[in-house]
């Protein structure tokens, strides 16, 4: 049995567990003929890892610092039934090795760029949490013509206020290990779940020249915070997702960016941590479809 078919197999199993977010969509047909299992995209030197599932309008899925294009298992099989899904390993994370002496996450937005070029894509909507929110608000605030939809998790993509300024302030230093990556008492409720979220995490630990392990949000050192104004100025719809029990990224700093997005929508998940995308996927997946369904267009 090809690699391919075994996967296409697994996918298909994922999507049949997940029935409660299957039926909002039972009526579309699996468009299996559309998929390309992991391959590469030649952005000049560098070759970005991707992932291509369903048809329909595009949606790109931005991972975290503790993942890859594979910490997307549990929405693809579904939102592929709508919508032509697209999963990146960002560069220096996965199979997306950085060249030698590269800008690693300053590239993050040219790189998204690159892909959707390579791949005939006019524009798209964004999914990114945590780190990906630095692609996807970093993309949206350069090109806001190209974005239908900006889904940001658990992050606030680089942007800042002094408000969230003051909050992270009181809120201390959170450490950011993947020890916090969930609720607090996910492990004890789902240890095959975290064994899993581990292994996949792990996949970029293990590799060559792999950046120093982060679950953080937080903009390169050395960036400006991203400007939310173009975004603001094109009405571009955005949701902004938190775990209620998030111990990275502190509900109260999403709520106050939430401020800062007029016309945005605000969702928390309850007993979810910084990954409800992992912990609650059944609620995660409702929550993208009804959003996208009012405004990601082809």
């Amino acid at each position: 049995m090809s690699q391919n078919l075994v996967r296409r197999n697994f996918l298909k199993q994922v999507a049949a567990g997940s029935a409660a977010t299957l039926a909002i969509a039972a009526s579309q047909e699996p468009a299996s003929a559309e998929d390309k299992y992991l391959t590469s995209a030649k952005l000049g030197d560098f070759s970005l890892y991707y992932e291509v599932h369903g048809s329909g309008p595009a949606i790109v899925f931005a991972h975290g610092a503790g993942g890859t294009h594979m910490s997307w298992w549990q929405q693809v099989p579904v939102l592929s039934q709508k919508y032509t899904c697209i999963t990146i390993d960002h560069r220096t994370y996965g199979y997306s090795q950085d060249v030698k002496g590269g800008p690693g996450r300053r590239a993050f937005v040219g790189d998204l760029a690159g892909l959707l070029d390579h791949l005939g894509i006019p524009k798209t909507a964004l999914v990114g949490q945590s780190m990906g929110g630095l692609t996807v608000l970093g993309f949206a605030s350069a090109h806001p013509d190209r974005v239908t939809a900006l889904i940001m998790s658990d992050t606030t993509g680089g942007y800042t206020s002094p408000e969230i300024e003051q909050i992270r302030k009181a809120a201390g230093n959170p450490s950011a290990s993947i020890d916090r990556a969930f609720a607090p008492d996910y492990p004890k409720r789902q240890p095959a779940m975290e064994f899993l979220y581990r292994e996949i995490s792990a996949l970029t630990a293990a590799a060559p020249n792999a950046p120093a392990k982060s679950t953080s949000s937080a903009p390169p050192a050395a960036s400006e915070p991203t400007d939310i104004a173009p975004v603001l100025a094109k009405k571009v719809p955005v949701l902004l997702i938190v775990g209620a029990e998030d111990q990275l990224v502190a509900p109260a700093i999403i709520e106050s960016f939430h401020k800062s997005m007029p016309g945005s929508e605000l969702v928390k998940i309850p007993g979810a941590g910084h990954s409800g995308y992992f912990e609650k996927p059944d609620d995660y997946n409702r929550i993208l479809l009804n959003f996208l369904d009012k405004h990601a267009t082809a």
